[in-house]
């Protein structure tokens, strides 16, 4: 292990990791505060995420990984506002020092970073257990961000992504399968999500609610349904999942595989309703992202999320989704 002098090093080490210049930080590390410059007459969306080791992310995930996940976790965030990505402020405790850690940490959260337009401009260190909060801000235009309290009844309900890829790595992960090729996907899912920013950004003047899914699909749009006075009722065989045949790799059948996408969570897709006649102009906007659109459901009279099989039953997912406070089910 490589021991860094103190934390005022290891705060220029992480700085350093910042390559470019971004004209909208007129002071950023190594003062008491960051001065910047907002865009000119755009409002301010500003999101915050914290990550603790063992509980977001397996113990043994490596320091590049935690870096890129951190930063991800709150782009999604702004994502779902459909806001475009500015600046990030890092809150970084450590059980140790150890420069090689914080290296590949900066790296990961760097390399993001930069992908994304987002300057590192301030934070803090200290030394405890391992976590990381991340707070970052970003730009829309005025009384364009997308909530959560705008699905209307009649409204689809839409994502362009695979939910349950994530939650599959993780299991595999569990089972000591993170050199196995046929779950890099999977795991990559996890380690490292991509904030869908270009996709919420697309949704802006389209989407009458969207949300970032961090704790489970059903679970995510039941704080869309109350938020918006209504219900949500998705089409069990529309929602993309995992292949079945990597599940049984690991022991699950055919439901275990579909109820991982609707409540395994760590997804970090947006999933948003719309108007249905505006269906085909939001299709041809995701196909030139290179996404696909799949409309899984639609807003009703009501309240809450249901699920419909085929056949018109109700299909009760194993688990909602995750809850910080909840049991281990995510009730």
């Amino acid at each position: 292990m490589n021991d860094l002098p103190d934390e005022f090093e290891l705060i220029r080490r992480l700085a350093a990791t910042q390559r470019g210049v971004h004209e909208d930080v007129v002071l950023g590390i190594g003062d008491d505060g960051a001065v910047l410059e907002p865009v000119r007459g755009a409002q301010l969306v500003a999101v915050c995420d914290t990550l603790v080791a063992g509980r977001h992310f397996p113990e043994d995930t490596d320091a590049f990984a935690i870096g890129w996940k951190a930063l991800a976790v709150n782009l999604s965030d702004l994502a779902a506002m459909g806001a475009t990505p500015q600046w990030a402020l890092l809150a970084l405790t450590l059980p140790e020092r150890d420069a090689v850690w914080v290296e590949r940490f900066g790296s990961g959260f760097a390399t993001l970073a930069k992908m994304s337009g987002v300057a590192l401009v301030g934070g803090d260190t200290t030394r405890g257990p391992l976590t990381i909060t991340v707070t970052a801000l970003g730009a829309v235009a005025p009384a364009a961000a997308l909530r959560r309290d705008g699905a209307q009844v009649g409204d689809r309900v839409c994502v362009a992504g695979v939910f349950g890829e994530a939650a599959l790595g993780l299991l595999a992960v569990q089972a000591q399968r993170r050199d196995d090729p046929a779950f890099a996907h999977c795991i990559a899912r996890l380690d490292r999500p991509e904030p869908q920013l270009a996709l919420g950004q697309a949704l802006v003047g389209i989407a009458s609610a969207c949300i970032d899914v961090s704790d489970g699909l059903v679970a995510d749009l039941g704080h869309v349904a109350a938020a918006s006075g209504v219900g949500i009722r998705l089409d069990l065989d529309a929602v993309p999942h995992p292949p079945f045949d990597l599940g049984k790799a690991l022991d699950l059948n055919a439901r275990a595989v579909i109820d991982l996408a609707l409540g395994g969570g760590d997804d970090y897709l947006l999933a948003f309703t719309m108007a249905a006649d505006r269906l085909p102009e939001l299709r041809e906007r995701v196909a030139a992202l290179g996404l696909e659109l799949h409309a899984i459901g639609v807003v009703v009279p009501g309240a809450g999320v249901s699920v419909v099989t085929r056949e018109g039953g109700d299909h009760v997912p194993a688990r909602v989704g995750f809850n910080h406070f909840g049991n281990d089910d995510g009730e």
